[in-house]
């Protein structure tokens, strides 16, 4: 192969791995504790609104928790029952516990099918207009993450 066959491959990886970086960048960082499993820092810096929290879960756009689990929303038909149903569930975890699990669930179980919530990277074949977005920014995971520590 000639030069000019690798000059265009080589710039869209390289375009590709800074686009990569910038939008890692925006991402906020957190540290997970692995003897806990959990993330013990507030994400956004700010404590989480419930009453925006139960709205997102809700939200088939944005958290979408009722695709897959049974939540005590009586108003909202079609609960899913794929994962373990959510009443309860701030009785049985902390707010790190959650704040990990709506994060990035695979972190606890590789095998998990429920999504990374907070995750902006690595996917397979991503829609381009989700390409270097995660599902909810840090404040919506707060919120999320707050409404489920009231299910007791």
């Amino acid at each position: 192969m000639t030069k000019r066959r690798f000059a265009p491959l080589a710039t869209a990886v390289v375009f590709s791995c800074l686009s990569l970086q910038l939008v890692a960048g925006e991402m906020n960082t957190y540290a997970v504790d692995k003897s806990n499993l959990s993330i013990a820092k507030s994400l956004s810096g700010k404590a989480g609104d419930p009453a925006n929290g139960r709205k997102l879960a809700i939200n088939r756009k944005k958290g979408n928790c009722l695709a897959c689990h049974t939540l005590p929303i009586p108003e909202q038909s079609f609960h899913g029952q794929i994962g373990p149903p959510l009443t309860g569930i701030g009785a049985r975890y902390e707010l790190a516990q959650l704040r990990l699990r709506v994060v990035d669930p695979k972190i606890i179980n590789p095998n998990s099918i429920m999504p990374a919530f907070f995750k902006n990277s690595g996917f397979v074949r991503p829609i381009k207009k989700f390409e270097g977005k995660s599902i909810l920014n840090a404040q919506e995971i707060e919120d999320v993450i707050a409404y489920l520590s009231t299910l007791k």
